[in-house]
């Protein structure tokens, strides 16, 4: 078997058929399987999944596990040299799995592969990214990263996209892992339930002693955020459920950089809500309260408690 892709599915009966279809069509050279899991639909999704994609594996799940933990469930079905992490609403090109297939027949070296993600309109989406770190999330937030020309953005997005190039992490919306490489170090840490867990992954894989590649000669539509609509508010920058990506950020710096980077962190993170408080000041805008300025730090803060200094999950 050449390839096994794992697709998670939660609330999006209406990009499956699009998703499926597309990847069907980009893989028809090739020995491949699907398994799909749904993670307690409220929707049509089971209802589908059922009727139409009868011929693959379906996982159904009782509660939401997340993210992570629903794609680690698919692992003991795997029987593709390769596996495909796929989202619900990512839709592969008609050449993505010939040509990613090939790159990682070719380079022996790369671990994991992502590939140019691009929105509906054609837009270019981050592909190709570095390691949060305290300072260079300090920097992004506070806008000083102007001035620190030195310090690698997670987001670089100041390079040609045109040509293969190796990175820290890819997003786990198409996300191609040799299954020799699972075979090694695991799929996901089981204590994300959402976000940071390719960022976690990417790190192991690294540490290891593998590559991570991205891929410029094909691309991936990617919408982003549709499964976590039905979760929460999402954040108005990054289409992300605030609780749960700050949550996966302090365990990920924890288990990664140590209790001092989740300290540093947390220090940083407050002194952004003041430098912004400034801001308001300087520029008399007092649309909100004192309370609502530290709202990021106060979030951070409670989360580190209530994930146990960062050790624990909280769901």
């Amino acid at each position: 078997m050449d390839l096994t892709t794992l697709i998670v599915n939660y609330n999006t009966a209406g990009l499956l058929s699009e998703c499926i279809g597309a990847l069907r069509k980009s893989s028809k050279n090739i020995t491949h399987e699907i398994v799909l899991v749904d993670n307690a639909s409220v929707d049509d999704s089971v209802a589908l999944l059922k009727a139409k994609y009868s011929d693959c594996k379906l996982i159904l799940n009782d509660k939401n596990v997340g993210f992570g933990r629903a794609n680690n469930q698919c692992i003991p079905f795997a029987q593709g040299r390769y596996v495909l992490l796929l989202n619900t609403d990512a839709f592969v090109s008609e050449d993505t799995i010939d040509k990613t297939i090939a790159y990682m027949d070719k380079h022996s070296e790369c671990g994991v592969l992502g590939v140019k993600l691009l929105g509906r309109e054609g837009d270019l989406q981050p592909s190709c990214r570095y390691f949060p770190k305290p300072w260079n999330l300090f920097l992004r937030a506070s806008g000083l990263r102007r001035f620190c020309n030195g310090v690698q953005d997670i987001d670089d997005m100041d390079w040609g996209h045109d040509k293969p190039r190796k990175c820290d992490w890819v997003p786990g919306c198409y996300y191609l892992i040799r299954k020799e490489v699972i075979n090694e170090v695991g799929l996901f840490d089981p204590r994300y339930f959402l976000y940071y867990e390719e960022v976690d992954h990417c790190f192991s894989i690294k540490k290891a002693g593998w590559q991570v590649h991205f891929y410029a000669d094909t691309t991936v539509v990617h919408i982003g955020g549709e499964s976590a609509k039905t979760e929460g508010v999402l954040s108005s920058s990054g289409k992300q459920l605030d609780v749960l990506k700050y949550e996966s950020e302090l365990l990920y710096f924890r288990k990664n950089l140590g209790h001092g980077a989740v300290l540093n962190h947390l220090v940083l993170s407050t002194l952004v809500d003041i430098i912004n408080l400034v801001k308001k000041v300087i520029k008399l805008k007092f649309g909100t309260g004192l309370v609502d300025s530290f709202k990021l730090s106060y979030l951070l803060w409670s989360l580190y408690f209530k994930t146990r200094m960062a050790t624990r999950a909280t769901r």
